[in-house]
């Protein structure tokens, strides 16, 4: 059984029509950002980076072998926050996200979704753990770029504060004016499920596949879609 037709159609309705502000996590339900630009690779590179500047210690086995670029950057972190190091580290991930943007797939009904959202008068922002410049770029490309700016918050240099941590949520919503209780995050990741609780925000997963709904749904995610479709249908239904 796929997620969308494991929710209630009433309970993903509610949770929509009450929401006046929707924050979108970016890589995932707006676009797929490593489609065809391999973050394995870019984790690979940032590894191998370290280790040709005599770092290779910086890291365990597993953090070397995760092959996820966000986890090397929380690594060296941990171990030399704020340093000059994670600033050129960051900096290399951001590079490489935006080369990574110009050929992004598309998620698909992201792009209807978020000018219906916004026609209707649905104030909208980007909270993401890339970089804002990353998501810019992509929105600007779409012609998106209107229904969110200025409100896109992303990865700073202060990498304690990326999601799950609720720094990103907590920033949009107060340069909304919004109350958390009138905002909805959409997410792929159990780190996007647990920012928006710690932040008091409704939550509504994305999951393109039984890879990625399994651990929305283990972290204790109750609304998860399978489909953005399912959410424009609700969107465009007459009020």
């Amino acid at each position: 059984m796929t997620a969308e037709t494991e929710m209630e159609p009433n309970a993903l309705r509610d949770l929509i029509t009450r929401a006046r502000v929707v924050l979108w996590d970016f890589d995932g339900p707006i676009c797929r950002l490593f489609a065809r630009h391999s973050a394995e690779r870019v984790a690979r590179e940032l590894v191998e980076w370290l280790e040709g500047n005599g770092l290779h210690g910086l890291l365990t086995e597993k953090e070397r072998e995760s092959l996820d670029p966000h986890v090397v950057l929380r690594a060296v972190d941990r171990r030399h926050p704020g340093s000059d190091l994670v600033a050129e580290l960051e900096e290399r991930l951001t590079k490489e996200e935006l080369l990574a943007a110009a050929s992004a797939m598309p998620t698909a009904w992201a792009d209807p979704l978020i000018r219906t959202w916004a026609a209707r008068g649905v104030r909208l922002a980007i909270t993401t753990n890339n970089s804002p410049r990353v998501s810019r770029t992509y929105l600007e490309g779409r012609g998106l770029l209107a229904c969110f700016a200025p409100h896109i918050y992303g990865r700073t240099q202060e990498l304690h504060h990326l999601k799950p941590h609720p720094h990103c949520i907590n920033r949009a919503l107060n340069a909304l004016g919004a109350a958390p209780a009138s905002a909805l995050m959409i997410g792929d990741s159990p780190s996007d499920l647990h920012a928006a609780r710690s932040a008091g925000v409704s939550f509504l997963g994305y999951a393109r596949n039984e890879r990625k709904d399994k651990p929305l749904r283990e972290a204790g995610a109750e609304a998860v879609v399978g489909s953005l479709e399912a959410v424009l249908e609700v969107v465009r239904a007459p009020d």
